[in-house]
């Protein structure tokens, strides 16, 4: 585990708590997995691979067949186990055939896009993709952080954005739906410029980085400079176990599938969007007279710009 990252879906105190608040529901046991693979060592990533090709299959497998699937050892299995918080092997059995039971669980499901698919295949593929990502995000998001980051956002007196690439293009949907409700917010996708705003932010201010990864070096840059500024800082991100789910406050986590030609790129940021309306929807819920106020204001403000029908 990443030094200074917190378990799957454990977040840190929220600095202002909620009682009314439910507690996390328990994260599927594919999605953690998917969730802390980039943790992994090598011959517990072979263990993985094998999991995510077929949970179905896997399940039906022994302890020493499963080994042998995955070119490991039985006790390297154990650990693998003990990785996603399980006590033994049984448990990671029974966990497999649980969710194969499930019609969207699994991820048996082939979503590789292959040379013989028809138009029809990529149709369904792209969109069992992006419709479990969105399912499985909100299945396993964190209630107490994002309650604890709408409390937080509400309160700031200003809240940087940081994202590069695909994220920033979440970070700015994030950042106009904040500013249409009053919030000032600030999306930034230049290092240099993050950097610098991020200097200036202090005791009361938010700071969000966005990185499916979590691995973004420039998103973990402004994030630690911000932080040392004393902002709250929140990150965005599919892997928990995470160098940005490290330097976070709040830790708010998305759950989308990867693919090798990269389909999971549009999944990721719809993962990541449901994640930003969620924490839109419940910062602009702490008041709601002001937020739809604001709206319809702002609404009103573009209508001569729309052509009539």
């Amino acid at each position: 585990m990443t030094q200074g990252a917190r378990p799957y879906g454990k977040a840190m105190p929220p600095r202002v708590a909620d009682a009314s608040v439910p507690t996390v529901p328990t994260v599927p046991l594919l999605v953690r997995l998917r969730g802390i693979r980039p943790s992994l060592s090598p011959a517990e990533d072979r263990v993985a691979e094998q999991v995510l090709a077929d949970p179905r299959a896997a399940a039906a497998l022994t302890i020493s067949e499963l080994a042998v699937a995955a070119t490991t050892s039985e006790t390297t299995v154990l650990r693998f186990c003990r990785r996603l918080g399980l006590p033994g092997y049984p448990q990671l059995r029974l966990g497999l055939a649980e969710e194969s039971a499930q019609p969207r669980a699994g991820g048996a499901t082939d979503t590789d896009i292959s040379a013989k698919d028809t138009i029809d295949d990529i149709i369904a593929k792209v969109a069992f993709v992006d419709a479990s990502a969105v399912e499985e995000t909100a299945q396993q998001l964190d209630r107490p952080s994002l309650a604890a980051a709408a409390e937080a956002v509400a309160a700031a007196k200003r809240v940087d954005i940081y994202g590069i690439g695909a994220s920033a293009i979440v970070g700015t949907d994030l950042q106009q739906k904040l500013h249409r409700i009053g919030v000032v917010a600030f999306a930034w996708n230049d290092p240099h410029i993050a950097l610098t705003s991020a200097t200036l932010l202090g005791k009361g201010d938010v700071a969000i980085g966005i990185s499916h990864s979590g691995t973004t070096s420039e998103t973990i840059e402004a994030l630690d400079a911000a932080r040392s500024r004393g902002a709250t800082t929140m990150a965005i991100t599919n892997f928990p176990v995470s160098l940005l789910a490290a330097r976070a406050d709040l830790v708010l986590t998305t759950a989308a599938r990867e693919t090798s030609l990269r389909s999971g790129a549009t999944a990721s940021r719809i993962a990541a969007l449901t994640v930003v309306d969620c924490l839109y929807i419940a910062v602009a819920q702490r008041n709601l007279p002001r937020a739809r106020k604001a709206v319809k204001e702002t609404r009103q403000a573009v209508a001569s710009h729309h052509l009539p029908q």
